[in-house]
């Protein structure tokens, strides 16, 4: 069977992505908040499932960390990292990224990966 697994179960990958209108700390813990519980909710997850999450912030996004606000939003104990996006000219502002790593039984074609607000525009390739 290709891909890894754990106990079973497989390992797989969930991106994600929401925009923010300004860089606010509340907006940046909101934000992150809820989309961290879309991608648990629309893939039947559990924070007991997530491996360990990688969160980005495009550069013109400095008020708070958006691991600081995974933490905040129940993440209580599972490895977070966040870091800065490439600074790639025209490229959308103020996004806030997400690639978690789960333990799950859905095969990779039913994963959900979760893109809100003005995010959507970056996969519009996706049903959101």
């Amino acid at each position: 069977m290709p891909g890894a697994t754990v106990g079973g179960m497989a390992v797989r990958a969930i991106r994600g992505a929401t925009q923010i209108d300004a860089d606010s700390r509340d907006l940046v813990l909101e934000a992150t908040a809820e989309l961290v519980r879309e991608v648990l909710e629309r893939n039947a997850l559990s924070t007991d499932d997530l491996i360990s999450v990688v969160l980005t912030a495009t550069p013109d996004l400095t008020s708070e960390f958006p691991a600081y606000a995974a933490r905040q939003a129940g993440l209580s104990d599972v490895p977070l990292l966040s870091a800065t996006e490439i600074a790639v000219p025209g490229a959308m502002p103020r996004v806030i990224r997400l690639l978690a790593h789960v333990e799950t039984d859905l095969p990779r074609p039913a994963v959900k990966h979760v893109y809100l607000r003005g995010a959507a525009a970056l996969r519009t390739d996706l049903n959101h």
